[in-house]
């Protein structure tokens, strides 16, 4: 039996190049492909892949959140981050999220479906390069403030996404079903929290993590 893959990814071309290339695997099929990460939460609902295939960078919902989210509605499913990201921050947020693999774009054909057998037989698969700079973050002592991102709850995570991304204080209020005055405290905290100060600050902030992109 073939293993089912979605692939993710905003690039068409870039999907579709991936989708042809696996169409020449014998134990690989591509059944579905999706423009973003709540894209791939859909169509992963509908499809029920073995493996999906993300990028990090993508509107609407990024990977790193698609994966999160993917791992509570689908525990069993498993996610491949490809990205042409590198840095250690990318890394250490897709595989926090749950990510069970994470390659980049510019990996080999043979690295990709040895890394989608990986993840489908239950192991974890990372390219060498991404090992090195995972073994190297583990080793190197972390900076101060690296992870202050990671000392928001959820649900700051949660609202800071919706502000990075334009949403004014009342939409989230709405969107949320909180009051405003709740979704104000809580943007003081995060603000408290990442040493920012405005909702300019927390654009800035997103951008640099790979959060969210210009459009």
């Amino acid at each position: 039996m073939k293993i089912k893959v979605l692939i993710a990814d905003d690039h068409q071309l870039f999907r579709e190049g991936i989708a042809n290339l696996l169409f020449s695997a014998e134990n690989i099929e591509v059944i579905a492909q999706a423009q973003d990460g709540a894209d791939a939460i859909e169509k992963a609902k509908h499809f029920k892949p073995d493996v999906i295939l993300l990028d990090i960078a993508m509107p609407v919902m990024n990977g790193i959140e698609a994966t999160k989210k993917l791992k509570l509605l689908m525990p069993s499913v498993k996610t491949i981050t490809v990205s042409m990201h590198s840095d250690k921050q990318y890394v250490k947020g897709a595989l926090e999220a749950g990510a069970d693999g994470y390659l980049l774009k510019n990996c080999t054909y043979r690295q990709l479906t040895d890394a989608i057998q990986s993840v489908y037989d239950g192991k974890k698969y990372l390219s060498q390069d991404i090992t090195e700079l995972v073994i190297n973050g583990y080793l190197s002592p972390t900076a101060p403030g690296e992870d202050e991102y990671n000392q928001l709850s959820e649900r700051e995570k949660e609202i800071f996404m919706l502000f990075a991304e334009g949403i004014s204080t009342r939409e989230i209020s709405e969107k949320l079903f909180i009051s405003v005055k709740t979704v104000n405290t809580h943007k003081q905290n995060i603000l408290e929290k990442l040493g920012l100060s405005s909702n300019a600050d927390i654009v800035k902030y997103a951008l640099k993590k790979g959060l969210i992109r210009l459009e």
